[in-house]
């Protein structure tokens, strides 16, 4: 009777999530106004939550999730009480909302909702303005001490704008979100610089020139101090294999040697950086002392999946977010590394939104085979789309309609030696990962 009664709450709690779900992305239209005026006013409703919250503010192109779990883990192995927001999810909504560690469960997230679903409808709060409200709430009624807020799109008109953090972090500036942002890396860098705050300590990571100048110029017009890769904060890559990275690393009076972390790929060394970086500013900041020790044990416990992890042994299989032709270079350039001279098999759906084209092409060079098939997201590039684009790279492929018919068809079809990618879009990943956890 009472594993009866246990199975009847969880049909329920899935049966309220998806309610949940269903319920509040139709309160997102496809045509968001970007502006801060609704959040703005739906905030000071709410008794403005976001003004009892410190911490970080991380805006860029990609890397910010590995930025933020990177702080995450740093933050806690100095027993700091934590909380971190990030988007979007990849298999539960409640992975956007953590405190020390572990994801809010749905209920505290329902009855926050619920608390103020009248403002929510007052305001017309689009998704991504409720979640970002529903983070403010719920940390600040948590007192956490120390806020990772990850920026949703761009920076100026972010929801998530409206935090004051002790330490801004921009990661790098590419093309994406083109037809919201701007077709240049100087207006996208414009649009993220503005995450910056008037006297607010700014760390960059590996930018080029022409974005870098820009977002330099704006940290220097808000007396923003800077500390840029390169050259205020450095790093050297020791290793890169399927076991993590190690590396040196070097700011100011802080040298690290043989640095190891569980993030695969060498972009993740200059992520772990920035992080490292923006803790240690942070903790000379709030008095918190410092210990090499702590780092060298939190930097091998960060909790982010998704990026490069490895599904299985035999055959070898990967999933990674590499979601748009910066982040598909990256994964390439770790492929390449890893696996040098090693053709490979992919299994591919990327949004229609992206640069489908050339993030195709990259993967058709490192392809011995692809599989392509079509995510779940309303933005999705169909597999038409995607394979008029493999047909120019003469890569053998098979079409499947649906991520979890490709994987099951593309595991059954790998001999044990083989490699299998899957990649294309953070959505592709989670319903990987939700097929591969059960």
């Amino acid at each position: 009777n009472h594993y009866n009664n246990f199975q009847l709450r969880k049909l329920k709690n899935q049966m309220l999530y998806k309610e949940f779900l269903d319920h509040i992305y139709k309160r997102y239209s496809g045509n968001v106004k970007l502006e801060l005026n609704r959040m703005t006013g739906l905030l000071s409703d709410m008794e403005d939550p976001e003004r009892y919250l410190n911490g970080f503010h991380i805006g860029g192109t990609n890397g910010k999730g590995s930025v933020c779990a990177t702080l995450e883990a740093l933050c806690l192995a100095s027993g700091l009480k934590t909380a971190l927001n990030t988007s979007p999810h990849l298999i539960n909504y409640s992975e956007r909302f953590r405190i020390n560690g572990s994801e809010l469960p749905f209920t505290t997230i329902l009855s926050t909702f619920r608390r103020y679903e009248t403002l929510f409808k007052k305001w017309d709060a689009s998704f991504f303005e409720i979640t970002t409200a529903l983070a403010f709430a719920m940390f600040s009624k948590q007192n956490v001490e120390v806020a990772i807020i990850e920026v949703g799109l761009g920076g100026r008109l972010d929801a998530t704008n409206l935090f004051t953090p002790d330490i801004s972090v921009i990661t790098n500036i590419g093309l994406d979100h083109i037809k919201t942002l701007g077709g240049t890396l100087e207006i996208i860098a414009a649009e993220k610089a503005e995450i910056i705050k008037k006297g607010i300590p700014l760390i960059i990571g590996d930018m080029e020139e022409s974005p870098r100048s820009i977002v330099e110029g704006v940290a220097m017009a808000k007396q923003a101090p800077v500390f840029r890769f390169g050259r205020d904060w450095n790093t050297e890559t020791l290793s890169d294999s399927l076991d993590g990275i190690s590396f040196n690393y070097s700011f100011g009076k802080y040298e690290f040697e043989n640095l190891q972390a569980n993030l695969i790929g060498e972009h993740q060394v200059v992520n772990v950086g920035t992080a490292l970086t923006a803790f240690l500013l942070y903790a000379e900041k709030r008095d918190i002392p410092i210990s090499e020790e702590i780092i060298r044990s939190a930097l091998k416990q960060i909790n982010w999946k998704g990026r490069l992890q490895v599904l299985s042994q035999k055959p070898l299989v990967i999933t990674d977010g590499a979601h748009n032709v910066h982040g598909a270079k990256s994964l390439l350039r770790t492929l390449d590394r890893l696996f040098p001279n090693r053709k490979l098999k992919f299994l591919v759906s990327i949004l229609r939104d992206k640069d489908y084209p050339d993030m195709i092409s990259l993967f058709c060079s490192k392809a011995e085979f692809i599989y392509i098939t079509k995510n779940q997201s309303e933005r999705a590039a169909s597999i038409e789309e995607q394979v008029e684009e493999v047909k120019k790279h003469n890569v053998p492929y098979k079409t499947v309609p649906t991520v979890a018919e490709a994987y099951a068809l593309a595991v059954k079809e790998c001999k044990p030696d083989d490699i299998l990618i899957t990649c294309g879009s953070l959505y592709t990943v989670g319903e990987i990962l939700a097929i591969s956890m059960n």
